[in-house]
């Protein structure tokens, strides 16, 4: 048997439609119930639902054997498992965002307003500039709105909440889309039934 973690929302949607087109379909996962884990012992696959940001931390610690997860939760978390399948879902960008004519001041810290600190601190390190950064999880656009920060870290996909908020985008970090993840221990030990299913998901792609 195959676990899998999906995200909850949207990508766990598309995600499990691209799984069920490659042969792993679970109909009872799409009944409306309160269960918490739905399986098809005929197809060896077993799904869970959790929190985008929760699917590496479940298949870094092996209570799932697989997952699909975002390069976003990758990049910051860094967590130990394998990345085997890029699947092109979920596509965004990870960018750099401030008021429309923003102009850099190198003689003081760049105040940056984030949920993701490691990936700016890393971006912002390989450009030798000096970084403060503020932690926030809530609406990151607001920061340099009121004067919180000088610039924010965030995902971008359509660029239009930060249009309706006079902001711009202002550099792009990386792109994003969703990964076909995979734990270690799963991959020495169910290696061959981890790959059927990485090959079955890329031939639908």
């Amino acid at each position: 048997m195959i676990s899998v973690a999906l995200p909850k929302g949207r990508l766990g949607e598309k995600a499990y439609s691209l799984m069920a087109a490659a042969g792993y379909d679970c109909p009872s996962i799409l009944e409306k119930n309160r269960k918490l884990t739905f399986e098809d012992p005929e197809k060896g696959i077993r799904y869970f639902w959790v929190k985008p940001s929760d699917v590496s931390i479940y298949v870094e610690r092996g209570a799932a054997d697989v997952g699909i997860a975002g390069k976003d939760i990758l990049a910051e978390y860094r967590p130990d498992l394998y990345e085997l399948l890029d699947l092109g879902i979920g596509r965004c960008r990870m960018c750099v965002a401030g008021p429309e004519g923003f102009r850099d001041d190198p003689d003081r810290a760049l105040r940056v307003a984030t949920k993701f600190p490691h990936i700016a601190e890393a971006y912002y390190e390989s450009r030798s500039r000096d970084i403060d950064v503020i932690k926030l999880n809530g609406s990151i656009e607001l920061a340099p709105i009121l004067g919180l920060s000088d610039v924010i870290v965030d995902i971008v996909e359509t660029g239009k909440t930060l249009l309706e908020n006079h902001l711009a985008t202002l550099e792009t970090i990386m792109e994003i889309s969703a990964r076909f993840v995979c734990n270690k221990v799963s991959y020495k030990f169910k290696r061959e039934e981890v790959l059927r299913l990485r090959d079955a998901l890329e031939r639908g792609l």
